[in-house]
């Protein structure tokens, strides 16, 4: 690892920042109902406000959570990007955990704003993004396929190199066989529930159905 290259985290918050300046105020995501000023509330008060940020996992904490985003939405535009690029504040954990909390983070929501419109072209990472970015979606992906009654083998397809293997397996030996192939960046977006993704599940028609149903993301 280069010790003066910037982090992915901090790479992929750059260039969200970036898109969403091109893209605008009003823009679309692939966030359920937010434009790019409601994801870029969301970002401001997930690094600023860590006391009503956990309204993202609890449930008694969304209700505040919300009520900070709509009050940061209403700020003017160039000053949401601001705050994002200037990162967390430095009384924020993530401020201190940029490069374990935000990767993911950043590049999906990056992308949120890029395949919102429905064209979209895949960007080119480097391996050691790559093992990173494969890294992550493996682990969110297994948190979830736990709950699937299927042997799930997580693959990359033909012509995507990793330093170390890219198959990973979830489930009982003798369950239904099912292979979830997809590129890197594919697999985090689809892990973390998004839909427009270029991944081909397949195997036995049982374990297909049940990796299909169950639900994505946190």
């Amino acid at each position: 690892m280069n010790p003066d290259r910037r982090t992915l985290a901090q790479r992929e918050r750059s260039a969200l920042v970036e898109t969403m300046r091109a893209a605008g105020p009003e823009a679309p995501t692939l966030c359920a109902g937010w434009t790019t000023r409601d994801l870029a509330a969301h970002l401001v008060v997930r690094e600023a406000r860590p006391d009503a940020a956990a309204g993202i996992v609890l449930p008694a904490l969304a209700s505040r959570m919300e009520e900070l985003r709509l009050r940061e939405a209403e700020r003017p535009w160039d000053e949401l990007l601001e705050k994002i690029a200037a990162g967390a504040p430095w009384y924020s954990p993530l401020r201190y955990a940029d490069r374990l909390a935000n990767a993911a983070e950043y590049l999906v929501h990056h992308e949120d704003v890029r395949r919102a419109g429905g064209e979209w072209t895949t960007r080119e990472f480097d391996v050691e993004d790559l093992d990173r970015i494969w890294a992550l979606g493996t682990t969110v992906a297994r948190t979830f396929l736990r709950r699937v009654s299927a042997r799930v083998d997580l693959r990359t397809p033909p012509g995507i190199t990793l330093t170390k293997s890219g198959a990973v397996s979830t489930g009982a030996a003798l369950a239904p066989m099912v292979s979830v192939t997809a590129a890197p960046v594919e697999l985090i977006l689809w892990a973390f529930g998004r839909d427009a993704v270029d991944v081909d599940i397949s195997g036995a028609h049982g374990g297909i159905d049940a990796v299909r149903a169950v639900p994505r993301g946190f």
